[in-house]
């Protein structure tokens, strides 16, 4: 497998990724002025931006292995499933502990947070795919049942991706046709951006995104970049990157221009820089899996909390009492990391260490 801390960049990018998403479901309970800055109002991209990153970390450890015939579907589910599935059934059982507690002390709350016909499409991280007919539960989990889809189908972007690893070129071009025209296309026909699909055509979200990640990983696999040249890259990148968004260009547009951030890191970590790479930038990242799926709950808790404790009547908060919610997504990140997240990926990963174990003894037995 190769060498993780090889990209740790993207790791940390994780963690910014998570925050753009944050800023954008909490900026409207804060009690400020004017109009959304643009970064903020675009804050719904950072899901594309976890999309983008999932093809091209996946591709980057296991891209190889599936070429020369050594992956594992089954493994890789597993480990899939390890890495995702315990905190959503976490978060999942919280939001409904919370809904029912709210619900006998006679606190209103939207009832498709206690939506039972789509339990059974969240229990089975299917919710995205057109298998329920509201969001319910906790809503940040459709994009991980759109990741399960793009996990299940990976040997299919993968085959793409190892044909064509040495013409990375034309690979990219592909995956940047695919975006011009879906992107367009399908909100010609569904009447809504392809961004904003959630409960609805969510799955359908991922699928340009993963295949621009793997695109971009073998076009980075191909590259030579030089120290020098990889900054000036990133550097042209950024600022491009928050133009486009500050000024609210077009979802395809920004969404091509996040992929060539995300190269651009991937090219200083391979040109020897150690542009976001130190432990604290990395280990945001590690806990942002826990940041995202836990933002509205929190959000749900704090805000109304926050609102009855001060006696305000609107769900508008002053500004220090905003910010200190939002800090608070760190320490409670890390803590969900810690108890649930990390050791409930090792029980399982253990588990399936343990069955090959006991195969492989009953093999030489």
């Amino acid at each position: 497998m190769p060498d993780a801390a090889h990209i740790k960049p993207l790791t940390a990018l994780r963690f910014f990724a998570a925050l753009w998403v944050v800023m954008y479901h909490y900026w409207p309970n804060l009690a400020v002025a004017g109009a959304v800055p643009g970064v903020v109002a675009k804050g719904y991209l950072g899901v594309e931006a976890f999309f983008v990153l999932s093809g091209f970390i996946l591709c980057h450890v296991y891209l190889t292995a599936f070429g020369e015939g050594r992956f594992g579907y089954g493994g890789f589910l597993w480990n899939r499933l390890a890495r995702v599935y315990p905190l959503h059934l976490f978060t999942l059982a919280g939001v409904g502990a919370m809904a029912l507690v709210a619900g006998i002390a006679g606190i209103a709350v939207d009832r498709n947070m206690l939506a039972w016909e789509a339990l059974p499409a969240n229990l089975l991280l299917v919710q995205a795919w057109g298998f329920a007919r509201v969001s319910g539960w906790n809503h940040p989990s459709w994009s991980i049942s759109a990741e399960w889809f793009a996990y299940l189908s990976f040997p299919a972007f993968a085959f793409v991706a190892w044909r064509l690893r040495n013409r990375p070129l034309v690979l990219t071009g592909a995956a940047l046709l695919v975006i011009a025209a879906l992107y367009p296309a399908f909100e010609k026909l569904a009447g809504f951006p392809l961004t904003e699909a959630t409960i609805r055509w969510g799955a359908l979200r991922i699928v340009p995104c993963f295949f621009y990640g793997c695109a971009l990983y073998t076009l980075w696999k191909n590259q030579d970049v030089s120290l020098r040249g990889a900054g000036i890259g990133a550097a042209f990148a950024a600022l491009l990157l928050l133009a486009t968004v500050q000024l609210q260009a077009p979802d395809a547009l920004i969404v091509t221009i996040l992929g060539g951030f995300i190269l651009s890191l991937a090219r200083l970590a391979k040109a020897g820089s150690t542009f976001a790479s130190q432990s604290l930038f990395v280990y945001l990242g590690e806990i942002s899996y826990s940041t995202y799926m836990i933002c509205i709950p929190w959000k749900i808790l704090a805000i109304n909390g926050a609102a009855k404790l001060l006696n305000i009547e609107s769900d508008k908060l002053p500004l220090a009492v905003w910010a200190l919610i939002v800090a608070a997504l760190v320490p409670l990140s890390a803590a969900s990391y810690h108890l649930v997240e990390k050791p409930a990926r090792d029980f399982m990963k253990s588990v399936a260490k343990r069955r090959r174990s006991t195969a492989a003894t009953a093999t030489v037995a």
